[in-house]
């Protein structure tokens, strides 16, 4: 099970480290969650995690309970880098 590294950048830091939405949606598709802050870019997120099936996290990814998920956690879609452990 490949491992991911997920950054972006959030509106409220202490809002997304603290929400369950996360957690919710993608549990079906990723497990072991963990969640990072860049202390010198205070809006600077990431998360690890291991999936199992990347085409399934990335169409939970574009649907639209991910984009639920992003807009309640205040992600910024156009800041997502997935990096996929090689």
């Amino acid at each position: 099970m490949p491992k991911l590294i997920t950054t972006h950048e959030v509106d409220d830091v202490a809002h997304w480290l603290t929400s369950t939405k996360r957690q919710e949606v993608f549990a079906g598709v990723a497990k072991n969650i963990c969640t990072f802050v860049n202390p010198d870019a205070p809006n600077s997120v990431g998360l690890t995690m291991d999936v199992a099936d990347m085409a399934a996290f990335e169409a939970v990814l574009k649907s639209e309970a991910g984009a639920a998920a992003m807009k309640y956690d205040g992600v910024r879609p156009e800041t997502i880098v997935v990096l996929v452990e090689g």
